[in-house]
């Protein structure tokens, strides 16, 4: 039971606070636990308090975003820029750059997996000037790379455009697979494909190993080396030098 709501208690509260404790309740209960009320037992106060913070469950799903947004932000300023592995020497910046987000945006999605959803669909609802302080960093880091690699306005936004909705997608397609019997070695059982006739679905029961063998980053890099190393290189030979959000 949550302890009695006080105004010390109330005074070790915070936004950043109240929305750890919010990740922490989606991870370990899913989406649908996220309620004021669990909220405010996890963390000990009455409900009331909670709206200091935030304006009810609406709100809570915005802050989920947000702290999404700030611990990518934070990985990027706390890594290393190793060159990723197989990497040519001479990739440009920008693109080593990009491959350096979608490693830490990946990183984050396998930390939190149930949050993804609201990831990729809360941010259509709200405008962009008043999206998650962190998304709009991280936004304008891309986008500033691009722009001082000699990428045109044009281009950049559908360079910027391309890597999130290829990053978005290769993580959805692997996080929302669901599992028919979680306790199932086999494949084919765990994922329930054994109840698609095969007359009817080749393709998919014959491509059943691939799914046990599905690695997200690995199709996440190899769909970006795709889609991104096509691109021509931008017409002013210009070295990034900028810092991470």
């Amino acid at each position: 039971m949550a302890q009695r709501d006080n105004p010390e208690r109330r005074g070790r509260l915070s936004r950043p606070l109240v929305l750890s404790a919010a990740v922490t309740l989606v991870d370990r209960d899913g989406l649908a636990a996220l309620t004021m009320r669990r909220l405010a037992a996890d963390l000990g106060v009455e409900p009331m308090a909670l709206y200091r913070y935030t304006d009810g469950k609406e709100g809570l799903l915005d802050g989920l975003v947000e702290a999404f947004f700030e611990e990518v932000n934070e990985r990027l300023r706390t890594s290393a820029r190793e060159p990723r592995a197989g990497a040519a020497p001479a990739e440009p910046p920008w693109r080593a750059e990009l491959w350096r987000v979608a490693r830490a945006f990946a990183a984050v999605v396998h930390a939190h997996p149930q949050i993804l959803p609201v990831v990729a669909t809360r941010p259509l609802a709200v405008p962009v000037a008043r999206r998650p302080r962190a998304w709009l960093q991280l936004t304008e880091h891309m986008l500033a790379v691009l722009t001082r690699a000699g990428f045109d306005d044009a281009t950049a936004l559908t360079v910027y455009r391309t890597f999130v909705a290829w990053t978005l997608g290769c993580l959805l397609v692997d996080k929302r697979q669901v599992v028919d019997d979680p306790d199932e070695p086999d494949v084919m059982l765990r994922l329930g494909l054994h109840r698609l006739p095969a007359a009817e679905y080749p393709r998919l029961r014959a491509l059943v190993p691939r799914f046990g063998d599905y690695d997200d980053e690995r199709e996440l890099m190899a769909g970006l080396n795709s889609l991104l190393g096509s691109l021509p290189e931008p017409p002013l030979d210009a070295f990034y030098r900028g810092g991470a959000p």
